[in-house]
Protein backbone atom coordinates (compact mmCIF):
# COMPACT_ATOMS: atom_id res chain seq x y z
CA UNK A 1 0.00 0.00 0.00
CA UNK A 2 3.10 2.27 0.48
CA UNK A 3 3.38 5.18 3.04
CA UNK A 4 0.64 7.01 4.78
CA UNK A 5 1.02 10.68 5.91
CA UNK A 6 -1.66 11.10 8.80
CA UNK A 7 -3.91 13.96 8.44
CA UNK A 8 -5.55 15.95 10.87
CA UNK A 9 -7.85 13.90 12.79
CA UNK A 10 -7.27 12.93 16.86
CA UNK A 11 -6.79 9.09 17.81
CA UNK A 12 -5.06 7.83 15.08
CA UNK A 13 -1.92 5.53 16.38
CA UNK A 14 -3.14 5.03 19.94
CA UNK A 15 -2.38 2.26 21.67
CA UNK A 16 -5.09 -0.58 22.73
CA UNK A 17 -5.40 -1.76 25.99
CA UNK A 18 -6.77 -4.75 27.18
CA UNK A 19 -5.75 -4.75 31.07
CA UNK A 20 -8.61 -6.56 32.66
CA UNK A 21 -8.14 -4.70 35.37
CA UNK A 22 -10.26 -1.54 33.43
CA UNK A 23 -13.05 -3.88 32.75
CA UNK A 24 -15.65 -2.46 30.16
CA UNK A 25 -13.65 1.07 30.11
CA UNK A 26 -10.65 -0.68 28.72
CA UNK A 27 -13.12 -2.27 25.84
CA UNK A 28 -14.37 0.70 25.24
CA UNK A 29 -10.99 2.27 24.65
CA UNK A 30 -10.21 -0.43 22.59
CA UNK A 31 -12.98 -0.11 20.22
CA UNK A 32 -12.24 4.17 19.99
CA UNK A 33 -8.61 2.87 19.01
CA UNK A 34 -9.49 0.70 16.36
CA UNK A 35 -12.11 2.74 14.59
CA UNK A 36 -9.92 5.15 13.22
CA UNK A 37 -7.66 1.64 12.07
CA UNK A 38 -10.94 0.85 10.49
CA UNK A 39 -11.74 3.71 8.42
CA UNK A 40 -8.04 4.05 7.07
CA UNK A 41 -8.27 -0.10 6.06
CA UNK A 42 -11.91 1.06 4.39
CA UNK A 43 -10.28 4.14 2.88
CA UNK A 44 -7.69 2.52 1.47
CA UNK A 45 -9.49 -0.68 0.05
CA UNK A 46 -11.97 2.13 -1.72
CA UNK A 47 -9.14 3.95 -3.26
CA UNK A 48 -8.54 0.14 -4.83
CA UNK A 49 -11.66 -0.56 -5.64
CA UNK A 50 -12.46 2.98 -7.25
CA UNK A 51 -8.50 2.50 -9.44
CA UNK A 52 -9.29 -0.74 -10.84
CA UNK A 53 -13.55 -0.76 -11.17
CA UNK A 54 -14.24 2.67 -12.26
CA UNK A 55 -11.98 2.84 -15.37
CA UNK A 56 -13.51 -0.15 -16.55
CA UNK A 57 -16.98 0.80 -15.58
CA UNK A 58 -17.26 4.61 -17.10
CA UNK A 59 -18.89 4.80 -20.09
CA UNK A 60 -17.34 7.02 -22.32
CA UNK A 61 -19.47 9.88 -23.62
CA UNK A 62 -19.61 11.35 -27.19
CA UNK A 63 -18.02 14.46 -27.24
CA UNK A 64 -20.77 17.28 -27.85
CA UNK A 65 -19.83 19.17 -30.62
CA UNK A 66 -19.42 23.00 -30.46
CA UNK A 67 -17.99 26.28 -31.53
CA UNK A 68 -14.84 27.13 -30.27
CA UNK A 69 -14.85 30.07 -27.66
CA UNK A 70 -15.49 33.35 -28.81
CA UNK A 71 -13.03 35.97 -29.59
CA UNK A 72 -13.00 38.48 -26.38
CA UNK A 73 -11.60 41.75 -25.83
CA UNK A 74 -9.22 42.28 -22.74
CA UNK A 75 -11.58 42.45 -19.85
CA UNK A 76 -12.26 45.89 -18.77
CA UNK A 77 -15.46 47.52 -17.19
CA UNK A 78 -15.81 48.85 -20.82
CA UNK A 79 -15.54 45.73 -22.59
CA UNK A 80 -17.94 43.93 -20.11
CA UNK A 81 -20.83 44.24 -22.60
CA UNK A 82 -19.66 43.05 -25.51
CA UNK A 83 -17.74 39.82 -24.09
CA UNK A 84 -21.58 39.69 -22.61
CA UNK A 85 -22.67 39.50 -25.64
CA UNK A 86 -19.88 37.77 -27.72
CA UNK A 87 -20.16 34.63 -25.75
CA UNK A 88 -24.21 34.60 -25.42
CA UNK A 89 -23.83 34.47 -29.20
CA UNK A 90 -21.50 31.59 -28.29
CA UNK A 91 -23.83 29.82 -26.40
CA UNK A 92 -26.39 29.86 -28.55
CA UNK A 93 -24.16 28.65 -31.59
CA UNK A 94 -23.32 25.77 -29.06
CA UNK A 95 -27.03 25.58 -28.32
CA UNK A 96 -27.57 24.56 -32.36
CA UNK A 97 -25.24 22.26 -32.54
CA UNK A 98 -26.00 20.21 -29.72
CA UNK A 99 -29.44 20.07 -30.80
CA UNK A 100 -28.32 18.84 -34.69
CA UNK A 101 -26.16 16.30 -32.46
CA UNK A 102 -29.43 14.74 -30.80
CA UNK A 103 -28.75 15.83 -27.23
CA UNK A 104 -31.42 17.63 -25.89
CA UNK A 105 -30.16 18.15 -22.66
CA UNK A 106 -26.90 20.31 -23.80
CA UNK A 107 -28.82 21.82 -26.49
CA UNK A 108 -31.41 23.16 -23.74
CA UNK A 109 -28.55 23.86 -21.13
CA UNK A 110 -26.62 26.29 -23.56
CA UNK A 111 -30.30 28.04 -24.65
CA UNK A 112 -30.38 28.99 -21.23
CA UNK A 113 -27.18 30.37 -20.72
CA UNK A 114 -27.83 32.58 -24.27
CA UNK A 115 -30.64 34.18 -22.73
CA UNK A 116 -30.22 37.99 -23.35
CA UNK A 117 -30.36 38.64 -19.35
CA UNK A 118 -27.56 36.17 -18.37
CA UNK A 119 -23.76 37.76 -18.27
CA UNK A 120 -21.08 35.41 -19.25
CA UNK A 121 -17.47 36.15 -18.68
CA UNK A 122 -16.30 32.95 -20.34
CA UNK A 123 -18.07 30.09 -22.38
CA UNK A 124 -16.93 27.12 -23.74
CA UNK A 125 -19.30 24.74 -24.68
CA UNK A 126 -17.19 21.83 -26.37
CA UNK A 127 -16.99 18.43 -24.03
CA UNK A 128 -18.06 18.98 -20.46
CA UNK A 129 -18.12 22.66 -21.12
CA UNK A 130 -17.19 25.43 -19.17
CA UNK A 131 -18.71 29.02 -17.88
CA UNK A 132 -18.43 32.16 -15.75
CA UNK A 133 -21.35 33.86 -14.94
CA UNK A 134 -21.54 36.99 -13.20
CA UNK A 135 -24.56 38.04 -10.71
CA UNK A 136 -24.87 41.58 -10.28
CA UNK A 137 -23.05 44.54 -11.74
CA UNK A 138 -19.38 43.95 -11.67
CA UNK A 139 -18.24 46.96 -13.56
CA UNK A 140 -19.40 48.90 -10.57
CA UNK A 141 -18.73 46.90 -7.22
CA UNK A 142 -16.86 46.89 -3.63
CA UNK A 143 -16.88 43.67 -2.98
CA UNK A 144 -16.71 39.98 -5.32
CA UNK A 145 -17.28 36.83 -4.37
CA UNK A 146 -16.26 33.87 -7.12
CA UNK A 147 -17.24 30.56 -6.48
CA UNK A 148 -15.35 27.37 -7.53
CA UNK A 149 -17.31 24.21 -7.61
CA UNK A 150 -16.59 20.69 -6.95
CA UNK A 151 -16.63 17.31 -8.76
CA UNK A 152 -19.53 16.27 -10.58
CA UNK A 153 -20.16 20.24 -12.20
CA UNK A 154 -20.39 20.22 -15.79
CA UNK A 155 -22.62 22.34 -18.37
CA UNK A 156 -25.62 19.67 -18.10
CA UNK A 157 -25.60 19.92 -13.98
CA UNK A 158 -24.64 23.57 -14.56
CA UNK A 159 -28.29 24.62 -12.95
CA UNK A 160 -27.31 23.69 -9.09
CA UNK A 161 -24.00 25.59 -9.09
CA UNK A 162 -25.85 28.46 -10.67
CA UNK A 163 -28.57 28.17 -8.21
CA UNK A 164 -25.70 28.69 -5.09
CA UNK A 165 -24.10 31.98 -6.55
CA UNK A 166 -27.53 33.27 -7.23
CA UNK A 167 -28.39 32.30 -3.21
CA UNK A 168 -24.99 34.04 -2.34
CA UNK A 169 -25.70 36.92 -4.46
CA UNK A 170 -29.29 37.49 -2.90
CA UNK A 171 -27.82 37.49 0.54
CA UNK A 172 -25.15 40.34 -0.09
CA UNK A 173 -27.92 42.18 -1.65
CA UNK A 174 -29.90 41.40 1.71
CA UNK A 175 -27.34 42.19 4.57
CA UNK A 176 -24.57 44.70 2.68
CA UNK A 177 -25.08 48.03 4.25
CA UNK A 178 -27.08 50.91 1.82
CA UNK A 179 -24.80 51.70 -1.29
CA UNK A 180 -22.50 48.90 -0.96
CA UNK A 181 -22.12 47.28 -4.29
CA UNK A 182 -21.89 43.17 -4.17
CA UNK A 183 -21.40 40.68 -7.25
CA UNK A 184 -20.57 37.35 -6.98
CA UNK A 185 -18.75 35.14 -9.94
CA UNK A 186 -19.74 30.97 -10.73
CA UNK A 187 -16.71 29.99 -11.96
CA UNK A 188 -16.93 26.96 -14.22
CA UNK A 189 -13.24 27.11 -15.64
CA UNK A 190 -12.13 23.58 -15.16
CA UNK A 191 -12.81 20.24 -16.31
CA UNK A 192 -14.38 18.52 -12.49
CA UNK A 193 -13.42 15.13 -11.59
CA UNK A 194 -16.42 12.90 -11.66
CA UNK A 195 -17.55 11.46 -8.11
CA UNK A 196 -16.66 7.89 -8.65
CA UNK A 197 -13.60 8.03 -10.12
CA UNK A 198 -9.89 7.84 -9.73
CA UNK A 199 -9.08 11.46 -10.47
CA UNK A 200 -11.25 12.80 -7.62
CA UNK A 201 -8.49 11.03 -5.30
CA UNK A 202 -6.02 13.16 -6.38
CA UNK A 203 -4.28 16.90 -7.54
CA UNK A 204 -4.16 15.81 -10.60
CA UNK A 205 -7.57 17.99 -11.78
CA UNK A 206 -6.79 20.73 -9.61
CA UNK A 207 -3.15 21.05 -10.78
CA UNK A 208 -4.40 21.33 -13.88
CA UNK A 209 -7.00 24.04 -13.41
CA UNK A 210 -5.15 26.40 -10.82
CA UNK A 211 -3.13 28.40 -13.97
CA UNK A 212 -6.57 29.11 -14.85
CA UNK A 213 -7.97 30.41 -11.83
CA UNK A 214 -5.25 32.30 -11.21
CA UNK A 215 -5.28 33.86 -14.50
CA UNK A 216 -9.22 34.61 -14.23
CA UNK A 217 -8.69 36.30 -10.86
CA UNK A 218 -5.99 38.38 -12.63
CA UNK A 219 -8.40 39.46 -15.49
CA UNK A 220 -11.08 40.28 -12.75
CA UNK A 221 -8.83 42.98 -11.15
CA UNK A 222 -8.51 44.30 -14.63
CA UNK A 223 -12.42 44.53 -14.30
CA UNK A 224 -13.19 45.70 -10.60
CA UNK A 225 -9.92 47.31 -10.15
CA UNK A 226 -7.87 47.62 -6.64
CA UNK A 227 -10.49 49.17 -4.44
CA UNK A 228 -12.98 46.18 -4.50
CA UNK A 229 -12.76 43.31 -2.25
CA UNK A 230 -12.20 39.92 -3.73
CA UNK A 231 -12.83 36.51 -1.55
CA UNK A 232 -12.55 32.82 -3.12
CA UNK A 233 -15.56 30.50 -2.13
CA UNK A 234 -14.27 27.00 -2.24
CA UNK A 235 -16.58 23.73 -2.54
CA UNK A 236 -15.50 20.12 -1.88
CA UNK A 237 -12.86 19.82 -5.00
CA UNK A 238 -13.04 22.84 -5.66
CA UNK A 239 -11.28 23.59 -2.28
CA UNK A 240 -8.16 21.54 -3.79
CA UNK A 241 -8.19 23.90 -6.90
CA UNK A 242 -7.87 27.19 -4.55
CA UNK A 243 -5.56 25.63 -2.38
CA UNK A 244 -3.42 24.91 -5.72
CA UNK A 245 -3.66 28.42 -6.82
CA UNK A 246 -3.89 29.94 -3.48
CA UNK A 247 -0.08 31.56 -3.77
CA UNK A 248 -0.72 33.13 -7.30
CA UNK A 249 -3.98 34.68 -6.17
CA UNK A 250 -4.71 38.23 -5.75
CA UNK A 251 -7.65 37.61 -2.57
CA UNK A 252 -8.97 38.84 0.60
CA UNK A 253 -10.02 35.73 1.74
CA UNK A 254 -10.26 32.08 0.65
CA UNK A 255 -13.00 29.89 2.15
CA UNK A 256 -13.18 26.32 1.90
CA UNK A 257 -16.31 24.71 2.51
CA UNK A 258 -16.77 20.62 2.99
CA UNK A 259 -13.32 20.51 2.20
CA UNK A 260 -11.67 16.65 1.83
CA UNK A 261 -8.73 17.92 2.28
CA UNK A 262 -6.19 20.63 0.21
CA UNK A 263 -2.98 18.62 -0.26
CA UNK A 264 -1.46 20.92 2.06
CA UNK A 265 -0.69 20.53 5.99
CA UNK A 266 -1.45 23.61 7.37
CA UNK A 267 -3.11 26.90 6.14
CA UNK A 268 0.19 28.65 6.29
CA UNK A 269 1.59 25.59 3.56
CA UNK A 270 -1.03 27.63 0.76
CA UNK A 271 1.48 30.81 0.79
CA UNK A 272 -0.87 33.37 1.05
CA UNK A 273 -1.67 36.34 2.55
CA UNK A 274 -5.36 35.90 2.32
CA UNK A 275 -7.54 35.50 5.66
CA UNK A 276 -8.43 31.11 5.33
CA UNK A 277 -11.26 30.22 6.41
CA UNK A 278 -13.19 26.39 6.70
CA UNK A 279 -16.43 25.51 7.27
CA UNK A 280 -18.40 21.47 7.29
CA UNK A 281 -21.65 20.74 8.31
CA UNK A 282 -22.67 18.68 10.53
CA UNK A 283 -24.66 16.54 8.19
CA UNK A 284 -21.30 16.16 5.62
CA UNK A 285 -20.14 13.24 4.85
CA UNK A 286 -16.61 14.58 4.20
CA UNK A 287 -16.30 14.66 8.11
CA UNK A 288 -16.41 10.55 7.86
CA UNK A 289 -13.39 10.65 5.17
CA UNK A 290 -10.55 9.85 7.11
CA UNK A 291 -7.85 13.01 5.84
CA UNK A 292 -4.85 11.28 5.01
CA UNK A 293 -2.43 10.90 2.15
CA UNK A 294 -1.68 7.57 0.44
CA UNK A 295 1.44 6.47 -1.77
CA UNK A 296 -1.01 4.07 -3.67
CA UNK A 297 0.79 2.21 -7.00
CA UNK A 298 2.98 5.19 -7.33
CA UNK A 299 0.18 7.69 -7.26
CA UNK A 300 -0.50 10.22 -4.29
CA UNK A 301 -4.17 9.63 -3.25
CA UNK A 302 -5.98 11.62 -0.36
CA UNK A 303 -5.47 15.31 0.29
CA UNK A 304 -4.09 15.40 3.96
CA UNK A 305 -4.83 17.06 6.97
CA UNK A 306 -8.56 18.22 7.44
CA UNK A 307 -9.25 22.00 6.90
CA UNK A 308 -11.97 22.38 10.08
CA UNK A 309 -9.30 20.49 12.40
CA UNK A 310 -6.78 23.08 14.95
CA UNK A 311 -3.94 21.34 13.15
CA UNK A 312 -4.79 22.92 9.85
CA UNK A 313 -4.68 26.71 11.73
CA UNK A 314 -7.86 27.67 9.55
CA UNK A 315 -10.48 30.40 10.85
CA UNK A 316 -13.28 27.49 11.44
CA UNK A 317 -16.77 29.42 11.45
CA UNK A 318 -19.98 27.48 12.30
CA UNK A 319 -21.91 25.90 9.01
CA UNK A 320 -24.86 24.50 10.84
CA UNK A 321 -26.26 21.11 10.31
CA UNK A 322 -26.72 21.38 6.67
CA UNK A 323 -25.20 18.41 4.34
CA UNK A 324 -22.21 18.65 1.50
CA UNK A 325 -24.40 20.48 -0.83
CA UNK A 326 -26.35 22.58 1.69
CA UNK A 327 -23.71 25.47 2.71
CA UNK A 328 -25.52 28.03 0.27
CA UNK A 329 -29.22 27.25 1.39
CA UNK A 330 -31.11 30.27 1.41
CA UNK A 331 -31.52 30.67 5.38
CA UNK A 332 -28.45 28.78 6.30
CA UNK A 333 -26.25 29.64 9.29
CA UNK A 334 -23.25 28.54 6.48
CA UNK A 335 -24.64 31.42 3.92
CA UNK A 336 -24.99 33.60 6.22
CA UNK A 337 -20.83 33.44 7.55
CA UNK A 338 -19.92 33.16 3.96
CA UNK A 339 -21.90 36.45 3.42
CA UNK A 340 -19.98 37.83 6.23
CA UNK A 341 -16.82 37.35 5.17
CA UNK A 342 -17.43 38.36 1.71
CA UNK A 343 -18.54 41.76 2.82
CA UNK A 344 -15.53 42.31 5.12
CA UNK A 345 -17.90 42.20 8.83
CA UNK A 346 -15.35 39.00 9.95
CA UNK A 347 -15.88 39.80 13.77
CA UNK A 348 -19.89 38.74 13.16
CA UNK A 349 -18.83 35.51 11.96
CA UNK A 350 -20.04 32.72 14.09
CA UNK A 351 -16.80 31.13 14.70
CA UNK A 352 -16.55 26.96 15.32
Amino acid sequence: MGRIRRGGRSGYGQSRRTDDHHGTGGQERDAAARRPHRWRRAFLAALLVTAVVAPLSAAARPEIPAPPPAALPTLTAATLDRAYAANRANAEAAARMAAAHGDTHRAQADRELADPARHLLAFDGRGAGEASEVFGDLAHVDHVAVLVPGSDTSLDTYSRFRATAEALHRQLTRTAPRGTRTAVVAWLGYRTPDTVSTTVLTTGRADEAAPGLSEFIRRLHGVVGTAATVSLVCHSYGTVVCARAAAHLDVDDLALIGSPGTGADTAAGLHTSARIWAARGRDDWVGEVPHVRADLLGVTVGFGTDPVSPAFGARVFTAGEGGHSGYLTPGSVSLANLARIVLGDTAEVTRG
